[in-house]
């Protein structure tokens, strides 16, 4: 098996593309992973008392995850700054010193930690100081690991995007090369139902699905969704706006923007309810919100068509 060293090592000797610099803050991403692993699988799911900067009820594991991965990257000589979706500003660390800056949400899904259910980190890399103004047209890497029975990582760069699973030793193995997502979805996760009730075209968009006997695989957490899709190499994912969230609720910076940019390296789609491409979208606010629509690229026109039937 090969190990993620020696896999982006040769990528890059093979014209790739994979900045040295790169490869280690990538490395040092993965490192990170493993602490967070070791501790969603041994301490405590329960509550914190604390929100976050979104007015949500924070679970002490979001606060480990976040100060786990704040930690590493601080000590970065290669980072010029981070931004955690848990926090409410960007972090600098090196400045216009470092080479690049890391958008992260630590603990993707922490509400489904009670019951046993997947949860990932979700993480984007841009070249330089800073996000705003950028887009995820701008990331050099992505990619987000999955802590389940087994712990995996989709990493995504130079236009490809592979998996990496976490072995006995505690190294990151390739499991699977260039992964493709076919066109049409044979799965589909549709997130928000609820706003079915108040938009009937999206009431039509689980209509259309049924009728065509596709299959729902719907876990609650963006990472298990997403990664279903990426595993079987077909499906969709979609999450629109609807009142209490009238732009979205997924945030670009932390989630959409790397998770758009992960699909689009594996030919699948990734654009908002309007069919907007979401890394042509500019960052204008750290915690800025949208809605999203990722996986099988004809079924996902299928569903911006239905969404915006006038």
């Amino acid at each position: 098996m090969q190990s993620l060293h020696n896999f982006l090592f040769e990528s890059n000797k093979n014209n790739n593309n994979i900045p040295s610099n790169l490869q280690r803050v990538i490395v040092e991403i993965m490192r990170a992973s493993k602490y967070a692993e070791h501790a969603i699988r041994t301490e405590e799911t329960g509550k914190s008392g604390e929100v976050n900067i979104q007015g949500e009820e924070q679970l002490a594991l979001d606060i480990k995850c976040d100060q786990i991965f704040c930690k590493i990257l601080s000590e970065s000589e290669l980072v010029a700054s981070f931004a955690s979706e848990e926090q409410e500003n960007e972090v600098s660390i090196n400045g216009d010193k470092g080479f690049y800056s890391v958008a992260f949400d630590p603990l993707d899904g922490s509400s489904l930690l009670d019951t046993n259910g997947c949860v990932g980190t979700i993480f984007g890399i841009w070249e330089g100081n800073g996000f705003l103004g950028k887009s995820g047209n701008d990331l050099v890497a992505a990619g987000y690991i999955q802590y389940g029975p087994r712990t995996t990582a989709m990493l995504s760069f130079a236009g490809k995007t592979h998996e990496f699973t976490l072995s006995e030793i505690g190294e990151y193995h390739l499991s699977k090369e260039n992964i493709a997502v076919n066109d049409n979805a044979k799965i589909f996760a549709m997130g928000n139902l609820r706003a079915s009730t108040e938009r009937p075209e999206y009431k039509e968009v689980l209509d259309y699905f049924l009728e065509k006997k596709k299959t729902l695989r719907y876990a609650g957490g963006m990472v298990p969704d997403i990664n279903s899709i990426l595993c079987k190499e077909s499906g969709i994912f979609t999450y629109p706006s609807h009142s209490a969230y009238p732009k979205g609720k997924l945030r670009l910076l932390y989630e959409c923007a790397p998770m758009a940019y992960i699909m689009n390296n594996a030919n699948a789609a990734a654009v908002d309810e309007f069919g907007k491409n979401i890394s042509d979208i500019k960052i204008e606010e750290l915690h800025q919100r949208t809605s999203i629509l990722l996986g099988s690229s004809k079924s996902v026109a299928k569903v911006v068509e239905i969404l915006n039937k006038k």
